[in-house]
C-alpha cells in the first residue's frame, strides 16, 4: 500500500531516530541532516528508502500504536506500552467489550482500549480537565480517522469521584490520583466478575487501593512491568545499558457480589 496525502508516517534515520509527520504535499520535514520532501513519500511504499536533500537517508513506515503513543503531543504523562499490554490481558479486555476508563490523559491507553473492544465495543472516558480532553480526542481522532475496526468513543469531560455515573461496563480501568474514593462508582457501574484495574506511581496509593478493595472484591493482586532491551551484534550479546524499569504498579481485582445485594 503506498502512501498518500494525509497519512501519518514513522519515517527512521539509521541509528535508530523516529519522527511522526503527517503527509501534505508540498510540504517538508526539515533535520539537521536535511529536509525531506513529503512529496518524496508520497506514492511511495510502505517501508521505502527516502533521501534528504543532503543525500542523508530515512526509511518509511506507518506508525504502529507503540510508535505513535511515544510520539504523539502529550497534556498528561502517558501510560507506556509496557503498561498498556499487561492492562488489556491482565483485565481480559475483549471484542464487543464496554470500558469505563478514568484519567483519559493524553489518549494512549484509550486508543488501546478501543482496538482491543473492536467495532462493536465502547470505551467511555472521563478526564477532568479540558485541555487533556481535547488533547486526547484530537490524538485519537489522529491515529484512528475512520478506521472501522476500532470501537466507539465517548469521551467525557466529568469527575469520578464526585459525579454520579449510570453505565454498565464489563471493565473499568483508572489511572487517577485516588481511586479508593471512586470505588462507589466502580460498584455501581462495574457488572458482578468484572475486572477492575487502577496504574499508581506510588506504594502509599496501592496501600490505600488494596486496603478499600478487601470489601466486595476479589483475586486483588499488584505488580509491576519492568522491560530491559538486549543487544545483540554478532558474538556481542549483552542487555542494554539502559531499561524503562518502573514506571507504576497495576492493581487489578475482580468485582463480587455483596451479601447485601
Amino acid at each position: 500500500m503506498t502512501f498518500t496525502p494525509g497519512d501519518l508516517v514513522l519515517i527512521v534515520d539509521r541509528r535508530g531516530r523516529r519522527y511522526l509527520i503527517t503527509l501534505e504535499p508540498g510540504a517538508s520535514f526539515h533535520s539537521h541532516h536535511g529536509p525531506v520532501t513529503h512529496d518524496a513519500i508520497i506514492g511511495a511504499e510502505e517501508g521505502s528508502l527516502v533521501e534528504t536533500t543532503l543525500g542523508r537517508r530515512f526509511r518509511a513506515f506507518r506508525p504502529g500504536l507503540a510508535d505513535f503513543i511515544l510520539k504523539m503531543p502529550r497534556g498528561a504523562q502517558v501510560i507506556y506500552p509496557k503498561d498498556i499490554g499487561p492492562i488489556l490481558v491482565e483485565t481480559d479486555i475483549f471484542p464487543g467489550a464496554r470500558v469505563l476508563e478514568a484519567g483519559t490523559g493524553s489518549g494512549a491507553l484509550t486508543l488501546a482500549l478501543l482496538r482491543a473492544v473492536g467495532p462493536k465495543g465502547t470505551v467511555l472516558t472521563f478526564d477532568v480537565r479540558e485541555d487533556f480532553h481535547r488533547k486526547a480526542v484530537r490524538n485519537i481522532e489522529r491515529f484512528v480517522a475512520s478506521d472501522p475496526n476500532y470501537g466507539a468513543l465517548d469521551a467525557r469531560l466529568g469527575d469520578v469521584y464526585a459525579d454520579e455515573l449510570d453505565v454498565e461496563v464489563d471493565r473499568v480501568v483508572f489511572d487517577i490520583t485516588e481511586p479508593w474514593r471512586a470505588l462507589h462508582n466502580v460498584e455501581r457501574c462495574l457488572r458482578p466478575g468484572g475486572f477492575f484495574c487502577s496504574y499508581l506511581p506510588t506504594v502509599p496509593q496501592v496501600q490505600n487501593l488494596v486496603e478499600a478493595l478487601r470489601d466486595g472484591w476479589a483475586m486483588v493482586r499488584t505488580f509491576e512491568t519492568i522491560q530491559r532491551g538486549w543487544t545483540v551484534d554478532g558474538l556481542s550479546v549483552r542487555p542494554d545499558h539502559r531499561m524503562v524499569a518502573h514506571t507504576a504498579f497495576l492493581v487489578v481485582g475482580r468485582r463480587i457480589v455483596k451479601r447485601d445485594e
